[in-house]
């Protein structure tokens, strides 16, 4: 099987973010965060378990260690 190209990659790329925009045309996140690392940690605690059980706990997470030195 030939290797695609640049240019075709770029191009089905291209299609493809056209294609979600139609589809989803305002996404949401469905973590809450309200910065950055709020939005990496609630990320890396997603992958453990669901959104709803992430954000009932990442409030008072993100209250005790707002920085990143706090964790």
């Amino acid at each position: 099987m030939a290797r695609e190209t640049k240019a075709a990659r770029l191009a089905r790329m291209h299609e493809e973010y056209r294609i979600l925009c139609d589809e989803i045309p305002a996404p949401q996140c469905a973590l809450h965060f309200s910065n950055p690392l709020e939005l990496l940690v609630a990320t890396v605690l997603s992958a453990q378990t669901t959104d709803k059980r992430v954000n009932s706990v990442t409030g008072e997470l993100f209250r005790r260690y707002p920085t990143p030195e706090d964790y």
